[in-house]
């Protein structure tokens, strides 16, 4: 399939792009870098772009700086929301929040807890495994422990006080 590139469209098509596109931007320092992130949409999708239920898409660039070192990215991605639902600032928001998901819970199982390296695979036993252990992340977060890894190695350390948390968390039931 080929693509058309801006030189082939019409005064009156780079016209209406135009007049379509929407952008918005985020710059965010910390830790030592700079991260910043900048989105263009489109709710006029390309006949080329066959998604059935599609409603925008949109460029998203990542620019982050360390030590004056810059990596750009950028992805493209296409959505069912409509630009009403999610103008460019809030589609901008709800990509990025998607890796608090990624971060709060999956990469606590994955890296803290082994999920990845644990070998129990049949009956059962995986979904109980997963189970436990998101018990277990919960009753931490609702405990206000600020550091999952750090809490899970003290309670490695003395077994005794997971087993007072536990009693205190009965208590309160």
């Amino acid at each position: 399939m080929r693509t058309r590139s801006k030189r082939t469209r019409s005064p009156l098509e780079r016209q209406a792009r135009k007049a379509d596109l929407r952008s918005a931007e985020t710059v965010d320092k910390g830790h030592g870098r700079i991260d910043k992130r900048s989105i263009e949409t489109l709710s006029r999708i390309p006949s080329m772009a066959d998604f059935p239920g599609a409603k925008q898409i949109a460029r998203i660039t990542r620019e982050r700086t360390v030590n004056s070192k810059a990596v750009v990215e950028t992805v493209c991605i296409i959505t069912s929301l409509s630009r009403r639902r999610a103008p460019a600032a809030t589609l901008l928001n709800l990509v990025r929040s998607h890796w608090s998901i990624e971060n709060r819970i999956h990469r606590v199982r994955d890296v803290t807890m082994g999920e990845d390296a644990c070998t129990v695979t049949s009956g059962h036993a995986p979904q109980v495994l997963a189970a436990l252990r998101n018990a277990a992340i919960t009753l931490l977060r609702k405990t206000g422990l600020p550091n999952i890894a750090s809490a899970i190695r003290g309670f490695a350390a003395c077994p005794q006080a997971a087993l007072d948390l536990l009693a205190r968390c009965a208590d309160d039931f």
